[in-house]
């Protein structure tokens, strides 16, 4: 009998899905738990890594129940993860040696100025394509063997084993102390400092620079490849791919052409285009990086433009302010006024990624008076989006050859409707919403789906892909502009704030600068 269907695992920075996708690429079973946010002091973000495993065999076992399905039903199974997120645990005992330190986390910023003052400090960039800053896994690792005065030891004896959140699960679902297999492919491994995008190895020089031993790194293999097979709940079942979340969100969008973009519009927001076989090399601040790997084929490239602060501002307007009671009432508050009031918010609550990368920069809101209401506020959150998408791709059409044309977007947030228009409005491009909105764990299903031949090549999943909604661009082009330039005054506002007031750490850490 064929089999009837794809999981994907899709672990992200709060919850773990395991979804069912059929032959059309529609969902058909779902399961999803939370797990815990640490914060034991400020600006550092913690999980639980066993935690985030006992909550994957739990999801599987639900989603597979939903159905009457079996392991047996199952072509293979790909994982999709939150990226730059790293743990350390034993060998032996399958056990973390402390708390995974989550992408978010911000305690590396001492360790990134130190780094950043170095001589040779330009061969991080210049092998990695990334910036150096906390934001990339590097310098957790480095922090988590620099905190145990015995690990070291261990790590370089091959004692214990390091990964992203991909080779942690991989490796505990193929058997864990009990032969599991210790891999991630080029979308993580580009993400970690460590690893050379134009050799596609660890790089001797960048691990040198670091401190890291390659006895406890796992090994890189193609993004679409069959890792092993699984144990426990998925017994027999091929592994057949990961994919970082927002690549895998780039294949679920089907954005398999040089110059098709999507965003990913959740807690942070994330801009990916496609560049093809070509690595471009940013020059304003954008992130070159590893699009995926077919096994047996060079990889594909992207363009990323990551936004710390997005859907978090909504929660906060929700949680910190209680502006709001519910995440969708923002759309409806911000409807009811037709501008922002003069007031705009610069969303530094994480520092400012791509394409500015000031790590210490703090967020502001400028321009307020007593005519601004919560109203005003609510639709200047959302206007942030925008003009931070617009920044984003404004720099990508400046770096790349193939411009593009249109935007497909996936997320939470793209259920708000006048969001997707401002966005379109502020980036002046169609904003396109597709009919399977899951597109991150779609991705990684399409991609173990096509190791396996469940699908028979990327034409089969184009086919997949349907439209639910398009927003077309209709604002005023000079109001436009003068609105995206005076939220750009406010953004500079965040780096002055940060300087003049001495709460700057470092701001070495950024990357070729803003557009």
């Amino acid at each position: 009998m064929p089999s009837r269907y794809v999981m994907s695992i899709d672990q992200g920075t709060s919850s773990t899905r395991s979804i069912l996708f059929d032959q059309a690429g529609q969902l058909v079973s779902f399961a999803q738990l939370e797990h815990s946010q640490h914060y034991p002091r400020p600006g550092w973000i913690e999980h639980d890594a066993s935690e985030i495993w006992h909550n994957v065999s739990r999801t599987i076992q639900q989603a597979l129940a939903e159905v009457d399905a079996t392991p047996g039903d199952l072509a293979a199974v790909g994982i999709a993860n939150q990226r730059e997120t790293v743990v350390v645990w034993d060998r032996r005992t399958g056990i973390p040696v402390g708390p995974a330190l989550v992408w978010q986390d911000l305690r590396t910023e001492q360790l990134i100025a130190d780094l950043s003052a170095r001589s040779d400090a330009a061969v991080v960039a210049a092998r990695s394509g990334l910036p150096l800053t906390s934001y990339f896994s590097a310098p957790r690792l480095r922090w988590i063997l620099d905190a145990d005065p015995g690990l070291r030891a261990r790590a370089e004896a091959g004692q214990v084993l390091a990964g992203t959140m991909e080779t942690w699960l991989i490796w505990n679902l193929t058997g864990g102390p009990d032969g599991g297999v210790h891999v991630t492919e080029p979308t993580n491994a580009s993400r970690t400092l460590l690893f050379n995008i134009h050799t596609l190895t660890w790089d001797e020089d960048l691990l040198a620079f670091f401190g890291i031993p390659v006895a406890m790194l796992p090994e890189v293999r193609p993004s679409m490849q069959v890792y092993g097979r699984a144990r426990g709940p998925l017994a027999g079942v091929p592994i057949a791919a990961a994919l970082g979340d927002q690549q895998s969100s780039l294949v679920g969008q089907t954005c398999f052409d040089a110059g098709q973009a999507k965003c990913t519009f959740g807690t942070g927001s994330f801009v990916l285009l496609n560049t093809g076989p070509e690595l471009i090399v940013s020059q304003h601040g954008m992130l070159s990086t590893i699009a995926y790997q077919v096994e047996g084929q060079p990889p594909v490239y992207a363009l990323e433009g990551p936004m710390a602060s997005t859907g978090s501002l909504v929660q906060w307007l929700r949680d910190g302010l209680g502006l709001i009671q519910t995440v969708g009432e923002i759309e409806t508050l911000a409807a009811s006024v037709p501008d922002n009031g003069g007031c705009h918010v610069a969303p530094a609550f994480y520092g400012m990624f791509a394409p500015r990368w000031w790590p210490d920069a703090r967020g502001v809101i400028a321009g307020l008076t007593n005519y601004v209401t919560k109203a005003h506020l609510a639709r200047a959150v959302l206007e942030a989006t925008g003009w931070q998408t617009r920044e984003v791709i404004d720099a990508m059409n400046t770096d790349a050859h193939h411009p593009i044309t249109e935007l497909r977007t996936d997320g939470g947030m793209t259920s708000n409707n006048l969001l997707m228009q401002l966005v379109a409005d502020a980036i002046d491009l169609p904003v396109v919403r597709p009919t399977v909105r899951e597109t991150v764990a779609l991705g990684a299903a399409y991609a173990a789906g096509l190791t396996v031949g469940y699908w028979a090549d990327l034409q089969v999943l184009r086919r997949n892909w349907h439209r639910a909604a398009t927003w077309l661009p209709a604002a005023d082009r000079p109001h436009r502009d003068s609105e995206f330039n005076t939220w750009r005054s406010a953004v500079d506002l965040t780096f002055e704030w940060t300087a003049k007031t001495g709460q700057a750490q470092s701001f070495t850490g950024r990357g070729p600068g803003p557009v």
